[in-house]
């Protein structure tokens, strides 16, 4: 028997590792061959190391977006290739990193039925050659009638209830389970660069979040670890987004944002400071459960040019609190100014804002309530 077989992983153990199903592992085999190199006949895989390493970089290609197949493909031809010996797979430089290309080569997502290739040192790749349609077997597309691939698919092959999301959201998904900080990292940079920030938010960071939230759920103590790490990454960033055009920062007030007493999500405010930051507009971010004393202290101090009142549920939602923000007053005798006030957050539902407030219905919305506000606004100098 071969050491491979005697002292290899179980399935389950390199499952766990990875942060994959063991029906995962198990399909991947029997569809693309990627599989323990020695086998015993009657007895259940056990994974070399070569093995591990190999599944390794599968999951970094199909967190980078690339289709199973085609990630298997690359794997395949890595590991068949002369000179690889070990645990090695040519090529790995981080996630990203495809077999085949110098360090330093990073591929983007692939796009439906696209075909990840090696490029020169410092390119980034996305090959328009078309291959084959996703999740269907069978030749190249050119010998099938011609059809866009979707751009979403349903599930996230890790158990997520992730729905139909962007490809990107589910890559993220599956390094979020993985653990894998480096990747989240790039893929969020990615994702923030390719789509925008408003797009980014909305369809690939809200989505795993949500996905991992109920996930949490409904597992018990489960998962608890995934949506820490998931969130910090997030929060990671949005706080690295910076004004689009290296345009300088507005000389107009700033926008406050807060969460109300007793509210502790501050992800969707972040993503507001970080649309805000986008397009040039100074913000302070006073971040969650602020007390209503400081609260009223920081805008007397600071005479925002409007404040942003976060609120997740309706339990935390502080009306009294926001009708006296939008009454609080600032500036010099005789040109005295009042900031406006957005309710933010789904806590804010089911009444009518009341004068000096608005209500956006999302990120989107509220970006572009603070603009136009901004762009009629003249610095007012504090008390």
């Amino acid at each position: 028997m071969s050491d491979s077989a005697t002292y290899g992983l179980t399935t389950g153990a390199v499952a766990r590792r990875l942060g994959v199903s063991p029906t995962t592992l198990r399909s991947w085999d029997r569809r693309y061959g990627i599989g323990p190199a020695a086998r015993e006949d009657g007895r259940h895989r056990r994974w070399a190391p070569e093995d591990v390493a190999m599944l390794e970089e599968m999951c970094r290609l199909t967190a980078s977006g690339a289709p199973p197949a085609e990630a298997a493909r690359i794997v395949r031809t890595a590991r068949a290739a002369p000179g690889t010996t070990g645990t090695e797979v040519p090529g790995t430089a981080g996630p990203g990193a495809v077999p085949g290309t110098e360090p330093g080569t990073r591929v983007r997502s692939a796009e439906p039925g696209t075909r990840v290739r090696s490029a020169e040192p410092g390119t980034r790749v996305r090959s328009a050659e078309p291959e084959s349609y996703p999740g269907r077997p069978g030749g190249p597309r050119r010998d099938r009638p011609e059809e866009p691939g979707p751009a979403r698919q349903p599930g996230s092959g890790n158990g997520l209830p992730l729905g139909d999301v962007r490809r990107e959201c589910r890559g993220l998904a599956r390094a979020a389970v993985r653990l894998d900080g480096p990747a989240l990292d790039a893929l969020l940079r990615d994702a923030v660069a390719d789509h925008g920030l408003v797009t980014a938010w909305e369809e690939v960071m809200a989505p795993t979040l949500h996905a991992v939230g109920r996930k949490w759920e409904s597992s018990g103590d489960r998962y608890v670890e995934v949506e820490h790490l998931l969130s910090w990454h997030v929060s990671t960033a949005l706080r690295q987004v910076v004004p689009a055009g290296h345009r300088s920062v507005a000389p107009v007030p700033p926008v406050l944002l807060a969460c109300v007493p007793g509210e502790q999500h501050t992800l969707p405010l972040e993503a507001l400071a970080a649309g805000l930051s986008e397009r040039g507009l100074p913000t302070r971010m006073f971040g969650a459960a602020v007390p209503a004393e400081a609260l009223d202290a920081a805008v007397r101090r600071m005479g925002p040019a409007a404040v942003v009142l976060w609120s997740q549920a309706r339990s935390t939602a502080n009306h009294a609190l926001a009708r006296h923000v939008a009454g609080s007053s600032f500036g010099v005798k005789g040109a005295r100014t009042r900031p406006l006030v957005l309710l933010a957050g789904p806590g804010w539902a089911g009444r009518t804002p009341e004068p000096g407030t608005l209500r956006p219905g999302g990120l989107r919305e509220a970006l572009d309530a603070l603009s136009r506000h901004q762009a009629g606004v003249r610095a007012a100098p504090p008390v």
